[in-house]
């Protein structure tokens, strides 16, 4: 999987290259996530819907995306929206 950003305005553009480039100064990294104009939303099908909810004990969700939406919350609290997780 690639991280990848995605902007529809020269505005969002910049500002997403200016955070980038904020943090990998911060983190003294290179970000990997690319950057490219939106084009068109997949909606994913329907076996890729809810995938954490229906698999919580597949070992990805458990050792990877748990952990790391946890690490997320707890530095970054008032950025999520309320939510079950």
């Amino acid at each position: 999987y690639r991280s990848i950003i995605f902007y529809q305005n020269d505005e969002q553009k910049s500002i997403i290259e200016e955070k980038k480039e904020a943090l990998a100064k911060d983190l003294n990294a290179e970000i990997a996530a690319e950057i490219y104009p939106f084009q068109k939303f997949w909606v994913a099908e329907d076996y890729h819907q809810n995938y954490e909810r229906l698999h919580p004990n597949q070992g990805y969700i458990r050792n990877v995306s748990i952990p790391r939406l946890n690490r997320f919350k707890a530095k970054f609290p008032e950025l999520l929206k309320d939510s079950d997780h």
